[in-house]
């Protein structure tokens, strides 16, 4: 059974924000499978049409959400901007947050192999240093070790000695 494509674009357009409904309340207010809402989300958003969760606040949105609504607003004037931001239920600072996000993306390997380049020189320290103290320790117990052994050698060897 196929739906038309206008009541298919009715309902994703219930998707939309700024209130958007959760495929399992369109499901139950449409009639519609929720396999098969999910299907027509998963289409449009392949055609690249931003279509989030169904979270009510922009937080919820996913990452691939967030980078379509930059994507989409990046040519948009200041005026066309709060306009776009107004229909989705944005504020143009979340958009330029997201956008700054994007931005550094690119340099996130960089600068996390880095981070871990130095937690890893400082773990390698830290490691160094406990061996260092474990090997003194050892040579300690083994002294200590071989003072409590010695006298009983000793006596064993050439008798006990008897003190007067």
């Amino acid at each position: 059974m196929g739906y038309p494509n206008e009541r298919k674009e009715a309902v994703l357009k219930k998707m939309l924000p700024p209130n958007p409904k959760t495929i399992k309340e369109l499901a139950q207010e449409e009639g519609i499978c929720e396999a098969t809402l999910y299907n027509w989300r998963k289409a449009a958003r392949a055609e690249g049409r931003l279509l989030p969760d169904g979270e009510s606040t922009p937080q919820g949105w996913s990452a691939v959400d967030k980078f379509a609504a930059v994507v989409e607003s990046a040519a948009l004037n200041e005026v066309e901007l709060s306009e776009y931001c107004r229909r989705r239920g944005l504020y143009p600072e979340q958009i330029q947050h997201w956008r700054e996000a994007c931005e550094q993306a690119n340099d996130w390997d960089r600068a996390q192999s880095r981070r871990l380049k130095n937690t890893g020189k400082a773990h390698q320290k830290r490691i160094d240093e406990l061996e260092r103290e474990l090997r003194h320790k050892e040579k300690a117990l083994a002294e200590t070790a071989a003072l409590l052994v010695l006298p009983k050698k000793a006596q064993a060897i050439w008798g006990a000695t008897e003190d007067a």
